[in-house]
């Protein structure tokens, strides 16, 4: 396992654009939290992959921890943001306990220092909004927090960062080539999108069998999206909770932020988990995020959550399989699981599911199998005429996987009516499955 860095400290000091500087040092990254100047943005636990004159680290980007005199109404939220740190703090190998050098110091950073001490790990006291080297001087009042070193930084414009990186790479060893991630080898990033509130970090939490993610009743508690490994039965995994999809036109900016964070772990998953609340049925949302989900060409799984709160389970199945089937008519194709993440049933069965599904994305049809193919399904439903003129198919090929895509020769493309269209795709799942999986059909002449 990398070496673990956990950036803590209080609200709005900057400690997720010092974590977006982190892991951009690797081209490419896919793994970045929402910078604002908001306090408070933060409160889950974001991990990224950074690496510095090849060595390579973890590095963890935590919520804001807030002093004693938090407003009443969001002591919750505050106390669960704490608790997440404090997992962070446990988990890694060294803090980085990130200070707001325009602000000066506070009683909040000495009440923050004497935990991060408490804990035993070393730390190191970076000072940030420190942009030149003229304005060093506001961190020297840092060093009666007992540090023996203080770093200056700018997150923002990269001022000693060099120097930062530097420090807390100084014990780690270069990355030998042969502890390179295999080649070819592929972990499952699996995204859990949803509406707010319908369950999603429980569920997650589930999986992982440890307090993960903040969970709360209050929706729109998470905003950023979080990656989490995980491993079931020796395979690794990836699981990417995100902030609950809302309707579009909220004037809140974090809200479109979330969305925006949510769009992209769909658009960067191998298979995407689209949680409902039983207790709601399948609301306008819920159609508007599986059309983004078949939109992107991802594998799907609906996952029908609550059921513990569900009073007749057998009568209500026929129900939600029937809703299922004509509110989200285009995803007849995509498998569906009802679950309790509370009572931790049946949500175990989304590994072999994800397991099948990436399966079926790469599975490709020869094209001489495929035209033995195309040839009985047209013997059976004739093409249409076109102005009068037979349709007459070339030659039909697999051009992708992931998700699969076909192109069909035909002398007349225009002619190729969607529904004709919709019938050869039935057939292809008819003999071939691609559970799971969209498929795409191009035509060509």
């Amino acid at each position: 396992m990398n070496f673990i860095v956990a950036i803590v400290g209080k609200p709005n000091v900057g400690k997720s654009t010092l974590f977006n500087r982190m892991v951009r040092t690797i081209p490419g990254a896919r793994t970045s939290a929402i910078t604002e100047s908001i306090p408070g943005v933060t409160r889950d636990r974001n991990y990224g992959e950074a690496e510095w004159e090849g060595k390579r680290f973890s590095v963890i980007d935590t919520g804001g921890v807030y002093g004693d005199n938090v407003a009443h109404e969001h002591k919750e939220i505050a106390g669960q943001v704490k608790e997440q740190v404090l997992f962070a703090v446990e988990e890694a190998d060294l803090i980085v306990h990130l200070l707001d050098g325009k602000e000066g110091l506070t009683p909040s950073d000495a009440d923050l220092a004497s935990t991060l001490r408490e804990s035993g790990k070393p730390v190191l006291w970076a000072v940030n909004k420190i942009d030149a080297h003229t304005k060093e001087s506001l961190s020297f009042e840092f060093y009666s927090l007992g540090a023996e070193e203080i770093f200056p930084v700018s997150a923002m414009t990269g001022h000693g960062f060099s120097e930062l990186m530097d420090r807390i790479t100084a014990d780690l060893p270069v990355r030998p080539e042969e502890e390179e991630e295999t080649a070819g080898e592929i972990i499952p990033r699996i995204a859990v999108v949803g509406r707010p509130n319908v369950g999603k970090s429980t569920l997650i939490n589930t999986l992982l069998g440890k307090k993960r993610l903040i969970v709360s009743p209050v929706a729109g508690t998470t905003r950023d999206a979080v990656d989490s490994p995980c491993t079931y039965y020796g395979k690794k995994y990836t699981l990417v909770d995100t902030a609950g999809i809302r309707k579009k036109g909220r004037s809140y900016s974090i809200e479109g932020f979330s969305v925006v964070r949510a769009m992209k772990s769909i658009e960067r998953a191998d298979v995407v988990v689209i949680v409902i609340d039983a207790t709601q049925g399948i609301a306008e949302q819920d159609q508007k995020i599986a059309g983004m989900v078949e939109e992107y060409g991802k594998g799907v799984i609906f996952l029908i959550n609550k059921w513990d709160l569900i009073p007749n389970p057998e009568e209500f199945f026929k129900t939600i399989s029937k809703e299922l089937k004509d509110k989200i008519w285009f995803m007849e194709y995509a498998p569906f699981i009802t679950t309790s993440g509370i009572e931790k049933t049946r949500v175990t069965k989304i590994f072999p599911l994800v397991d099948e599904i990436m399966a079926e994305r790469r599975k490709r049809i020869s094209t001489s199998e495929l035209n033995q193919f195309v040839a009985r399904v047209i013997a059976e439903k004739p093409m249409p005429t076109h102005k009068g003129r037979f349709l007459k198919v070339r030659y039909m090929t697999q051009v992708e996987t992931e998700p699969p895509a076909f192109k069909i020769f035909v002398n007349t493309p225009s002619g190729l009516k969607p529904q004709y269209l919709r019938y050869i795709e039935k057939s292809i799942r008819g003999e071939y499955a691609f559970k799971g999986t969209p498929i795409r059909i191009y035509v060509g002449e």
